[in-house]
């Protein structure tokens, strides 16, 4: 079943240029997913974070919520802090599903585009 929201979580920095890629992706999903909510969401020195954005998007009435991690690959961050932000936010709200889906970066799709991209730089 589809969720009701995806949250691209992605790292944070703290010139705000750094997001325009996530955003443009957000951009793209939400023309893609019309019915869903598309929100992005920071791990630090950027709004919202992964907390803000659940508590926005259950004011809305939404009820499940994909997590999308915008990393590369798993580090201490995915692997300790995460999962401590997902425990507490479902402690927190348990009328409210959240899905954690694999790093963007762990995706085979990804991986292959990317490589595509870079052929295509250096050729």
């Amino acid at each position: 079943m589809a969720s009701d929201a995806i949250i691209l979580f992605a790292h944070g920095a703290r010139d705000p240029v750094w997001a325009k890629p996530v955003t443009a992706v957000a951009e793209c999903l939400r023309s893609r997913f019309p019915d869903r909510q598309i929100k992005v969401a920071f791990l630090e020195f950027m709004s919202p974070t992964l907390a803000e954005a659940v508590v926005q998007l259950r004011a809305t009435s939404t009820t499940s919520i994909d997590i999308l991690p915008f990393f590369i690959a798993q580090g201490g961050h995915l692997r300790k802090e995460l999962p401590e932000m997902l425990e507490a936010l479902r402690a927190s709200y348990p009328e409210t599903q959240l899905h954690l889906l694999p790093p963007l970066g762990e995706l085979p799709e990804v991986q292959a585009a990317m490589a595509d991209a870079i052929a295509a730089l250096v050729a």
